[in-house]
């Protein structure tokens, strides 16, 4: 996955985990992101990378503002 690739998808999650988290700082979000991001980063299978970041960032931002969080 290219830089271009990869930030597109890292905004993409981004922006919808800040609709679902309204009151998290945007940067908090995105540092999750990137972080799960990096850890998936050399996997083999990049198809799933979006899917699994963002899962594992929503549950992370579950545990530190589960309060804040809107659910659909």
């Amino acid at each position: 996955m290219s830089y271009a690739e990869s930030e597109s998808t890292i905004l993409k999650v981004v922006d919808r985990l800040a609709v679902r988290f309204p009151g998290a700082p945007k940067t908090r979000i995105a540092e999750i992101v990137r972080e799960e991001y990096e850890s998936l980063a050399s996997g083999r299978i990049r198809i799933y990378i979006p899917t699994l970041i963002e899962n594992a960032a929503r549950n992370r931002l579950h545990s530190e503002f589960d309060s804040l969080a809107t659910f659909d």
